[in-house]
């Protein structure tokens, strides 16, 4: 005689298990910042899995909007760590999913966020004006929110934004508003996991390159300020931002280049490739096109061709494994 299955009981997760949610989340985003974004997607994928069968779980109302936070910033991270390969078709997925658990959640300061890394996905890929599309609607929440970090974060992206667009009165005010916001951090909350990269090092380096787009695109005087702050930044990342500390190199090197101090531009892009080697990340081999293009433009100067070069070479190099 057939009897009849007994319904399984529901998984009601505790606060415990969503904080090893969370402390995963968080070991994925520093192993992230320090290898790149090919060396943690499994974990990454796990993580998710994991948050999945929570998902699907009987989540208790008091825990239901902190576990879709956690879904919400692991698909963030995973849309992350796709841009991070090259993928930005499937980056974009993931960060409309981490968009819906953020709404859900009822998260303003994290749906801020998602949408400056949607913004930084198409200044990447050379389309600023979906990049402010983005960063305005970011803007919007963090003002509801009163995350007076991502306010100013979305606000220093919005100059670079402009930046790149060569709209060099906008991207001033841009920049001011940012500064001004800034100049208020030791009144800031503390920081959420998602946005605590964002400080004064971070800061010092999207100031420099603000004015490296602006030397670039604009006049080249504006190295002259782009220098000091680059400088500085790369002085404060530690290895534990080995990427942060490549991209910002490489856009050191480009300003010495735009003023043919080869010397320097060689050095320094020397010292960005070695970290970038051991990162599992396309973004310094893409972040190193616009000085391919202006060495191009000085094939006059054998220290141009040997450094373009060398550039060239990396950039076809395979990602680390």
């Amino acid at each position: 005689m057939n009897r009849a299955r007994r319904p399984r009981p529901l998984l009601e997760p505790s606060e415990t298990d969503v904080e090893r949610l969370e402390a995963a989340a968080g070991a994925l985003r520093a192993r992230d910042y320090r290898q790149g974004g090919t060396f943690c997607k499994e974990g990454a994928e796990t993580a998710k899995r994991a948050s999945l069968l929570l998902r699907w779980a009987s989540v208790p109302d008091v825990l239901r909007p902190r576990l879709c936070t956690v879904l919400a910033d692991i698909h963030n991270l995973l849309g992350w760590i796709e841009f991070d390969a090259g993928h930005p078709f499937a980056a974009r997925l993931r960060f409309e999913r981490a968009l819906e658990f953020a709404v859900e959640a009822d998260n303003d300061n994290l749906v801020a966020n998602i949408h400056y890394r949607l913004g930084r996905l198409h200044l990447h890929h050379d389309d600023p004006g979906r990049a402010l599309d983005q960063f305005g609607r970011g803007d919007l929440a963090a003002r509801r929110s009163g995350a007076h970090r991502a306010h100013a974060l979305l606000q220093v992206n919005t100059a670079w934004a402009h930046a790149m667009t060569g709209d060099e009165a906008t991207t001033l005010d841009a920049l001011a508003r940012a500064e001004d916001l800034f100049g208020a951090m030791d009144s800031w909350h503390p920081p959420q996991p998602w946005e605590a990269f964002f400080g004064s090092t971070d800061m010092a380096a999207m100031r420099g390159s603000v004015f490296t787009e602006l030397a670039h695109r604009q006049n080249i005087r504006y190295s002259e300020r782009a220098i000091p702050p680059l400088a500085w930044a790369i002085g404060r990342y530690g290895p534990e931002m080995a990427r942060s500390r490549s991209l910002t190199m490489i856009m050191l090197a480009h300003n010495h280049a735009l003023r043919d101090e080869f010397g320097p531009a060689a050095a320094t892009t020397a010292h960005a490739i070695a970290i970038a080697r051991h990162l599992g990340s396309v973004r310094p081999k893409d972040r190193l096109g616009p000085l391919a293009g202006t060495l191009r433009r000085r094939p006059g100067s054998r220290p141009a061709r040997e450094l373009l070069n060398s550039v060239t070479a990396f950039r076809v190099e395979s990602l680390p494994k």
